[in-house]
């Protein structure tokens, strides 16, 4: 039986994908301590916006957001080709396994460092490699519950609005409801993140402004990386077939049976 599952090509594009998705936002999690320019990253100076009162605003970003767009890159090709039960099984998966890696991040935290190890602290430059080990994966406790709420809540929302336009376009229009969707999650997941990590600490203005500076980031971003989804919306059809994509993509509606 399992070789039958094995040779089923649907079936292996949604463990591909499931793998993808958690691998890629668990990725994220972790490098998503570090913060970068926008701007420097191109070569630019910092473009001090003001917004909502607050002023010299940049673009300074956590290294995650470079990854997490494509995160909703799948989960809008899983909500077309797999349907909406899919993208929750793939988010509570991703859920819970990013949850497990922290608790093994923490763990790692108070494990006692051995006497070479600490030594290694000058050849390698840092002055306490403890410490620095610590700072990286020891995230603020509410960071991470602000950034997997937001996630979560995010996809859901995503997919509520990509099947609330599927069922007016059909098949067509894959641009609007993939790019709709996510630009209305996204908006969601910005704050969400925001206001659950930083509400004891930023005034509700910079909230506002530093949200408003992530969403204008991923509203564009997301927009860019729509040919993209109609790419691997192509590279699927030809893998599977076009009757077999036809027939996912009913499956996914609920149309199975009509």
């Amino acid at each position: 039986m399992i070789h039958s599952i094995l040779k089923d090509r649907p079936t292996k594009l949604f463990l591909g994908f499931t793998a993808f998705f958690c691998c890629n936002a668990l990725i994220a999690e972790a490098i998503g301590t570090k913060l970068f320019s926008l701007e420097k990253l191109f070569g630019s100076r910092p473009v001090n916006f003001s917004l909502f009162g607050q002023s010299g605003l940049s673009f300074t970003l956590t290294c995650g957001v470079l990854l997490w767009p494509l995160e909703f890159v799948i989960t809008d090709i899983v909500n077309e080709f797999f349907g909406p039960k899919a993208v929750r099984r793939i988010s509570l998966t991703a859920v819970i396994l990013i949850s497990y890696a922290f608790l093994m991040y923490f763990l790692a935290i108070y494990i006692p460092p051995a006497d070479a190890w600490l030594k290694s602290s000058n050849q390698q430059g840092v002055e306490n490699i403890q410490s620095s080990f610590n700072a990286i994966f020891g995230q603020n406790m509410r960071i991470i519950i602000g950034s997997l709420v937001a996630f979560l809540v995010s996809q859901i929302v995503d997919v509520t609005v990509f099947h609330s336009i599927k069922k007016r376009t059909g098949n067509k229009y894959l641009w609007l409801r993939a790019t709709g969707s996510t630009l209305v999650s996204q908006l969601v997941d910005s704050y969400i993140v925001l206001f659950i990590a930083f509400s004891s600490v930023f005034s509700w203005q910079l909230i506002l402004a530093v949200g408003m500076m992530n969403y204008f980031y991923k509203f564009t971003v997301a927009i860019l990386l729509t040919p993209l989804i109609y790419f691997v919306e192509r590279r699927i059809e030809k893998y599977v077939g076009h009757e077999t994509a036809h027939k996912m993509k009913r499956a996914a509606m609920g149309l199975e049976n009509e």
